[in-house]
């Protein structure tokens, strides 16, 4: 069977103390997803340092910027070569792809697009994968109406076509970041959507796709605390 361990690290905003101690698990991973909010209001240099840090132990990396990154990041990623903004990535007959950003928020952050531009790009680097493969979505802005779009109010603030993308394409899996409050996991159709909440909390995603004689699925998928 064709296993593919994937760990999810969200909202790292530049503190890297816990990227050291699951270094190992780290180690183990088929792709290190960064979902977003990789610096804290950060450029190249900061976010050199966040992937410095991922790449000691793992250089399979897939990141896209979150809305507290500027967009130095964005072209930082690119030329790293790790940037799954707008691009797809495919490993072990499963597609990556992602994109970064957020809503416009209550206070102004550096990265946010609306959601028309959410669905364009979404439907526009979706339609670069094979018809018909498992794919894994990496975005930043989680899906409206989720366990993890919840504030601590309670109010869902996720985006509407993020979710339509979702309950349209029905990827495997979708990791996301953006509310820390809205740490856990949820489904839309099929799609298992895991947001693990802010790094520095200790908290990340981990999961494992398998073959089966229907194609790969998803066999686990858990938030894990140091």
């Amino acid at each position: 069977m064709i296993r593919i361990d994937i760990v999810g690290l969200s909202d790292i905003h530049g503190d890297t103390k816990i990227i050291k101690k699951i270094g190992p698990e780290i180690s183990q991973a088929h792709a290190v997803l960064l979902v977003g909010d990789i610096t804290h209001f950060g450029k190249e240099k900061e976010a050199a340092k966040v992937i410095d840090a991922v790449a000691k132990f793992n250089p399979r990396i897939l990141a896209i910027p979150g809305n507290c990154d500027y967009p130095e990041v964005s072209g930082y990623l690119a030329e790293r070569g790790v940037s799954l903004e707008g691009r797809r990535m495919i490993i072990d007959g499963v597609g990556f792809f992602g994109v970064g950003g957020s809503l416009p928020c209550p206070g102004i952050t550096p990265n946010e697009i609306s959601e028309k531009q959410f669905a364009s790009e979404l439907e526009a680097t979706y339609s670069r994968l094979p018809m018909g493969m498992a794919t894994v979505l990496v975005c930043h802005q989680p899906p409206h109406d989720t366990k993890a779009d919840t504030i601590i109010s309670g109010e869902h603030v996720g985006s509407k076509s993020v979710r339509q993308f979702i309950r349209d394409r029905q990827p495997l899996l979708c990791f996301t970041g953006h509310t820390h409050e809205g740490r856990g996991i949820d489904t839309i159709g099929l799609c298992q959507v895991i947001n693990p909440g802010p790094l520095r909390e200790g908290q990340y995603a981990w999961a494992m796709l398998g073959e089966t004689v229907l194609g790969q699925t998803v066999m686990a998928c858990e938030i894990r605390k140091v």
